[in-house]
């Protein structure tokens, strides 16, 4: 049964990045606006872990992405091509510059709010992608870098909900490691971003 959301702990956080990534599946983004609160439950996130080629932290830290490297639970938050904000959440110890990119949201509160911010009414795809997911929830630069257990702007949450069956795939649209399985999903989910091909 479903309870009340209350933020994550940082200490309920995995310390491996991978294991954050799956974690998240079944949590929820809760994002506080003047309108009222839209949130959404995780569906499918990707990790980019120590080492990784394709981490934003790959190459150490920059003005950038230092919010990277704060350590677990923090908004990561970049402009990716010009057009689309992407929200992440810093895992690792601090100065790793290791986390986990949240796809897609199942969404539940504020859906007219999500539809207004989208300019679109189909529920499905309000927040399945990342980039629709940032605009639906209205989520840019300005929170970069703020602590995500705790309630604020944006926070994630538990409200006891089984996430389902989560399954791996490699990742979407990079070029660099391309071939690791550290995207989780929930099968069957409709979402879940990406090619058929992937989310079987």
């Amino acid at each position: 049964m479903n309870v009340p959301p209350r933020p994550l702990a940082r200490s309920e956080l995995p310390d491996d990045t991978a294991a954050l990534a799956r974690f998240l599946i079944g949590r929820l983004v809760v994002r506080e606006l003047p309108e009222g609160i839209v949130s959404g439950r995780i569906v499918e996130t990707e990790a980019y872990v120590a080492g990784d080629a394709a981490g934003h932290g790959f190459r150490g830290m920059t003005a950038r992405n230092r919010s990277l490297f704060l350590g677990p639970g923090h908004a990561y938050i970049y402009l990716a091509y010009g057009t689309s904000f992407m929200l992440n959440v810093s895992s690792g110890a601090a100065g790793q510059g290791t986390g986990v990119l949240i796809r897609a949201l199942e969404p539940l509160d504020g859906t007219a709010i999500m539809r207004s911010n989208r300019g679109v009414e189909r529920l499905r795809d309000l927040a399945r992608g990342p980039g629709r997911l940032a605009a639906a929830l209205r989520i840019d630069r300005s929170l970069d870098g703020l602590d995500l257990c705790r309630e604020g702007p944006i926070w994630l949450a538990d409200d006891g909900h089984a996430a389902g069956r989560i399954t791996q795939s490699v990742r979407i649209g990079i070029s660099k490691d391309a071939d690791r399985p550290l995207r989780f999903y929930v099968r069957g989910s409709p979402f879940v971003s990406g090619p058929a091909a992937l989310n079987r």
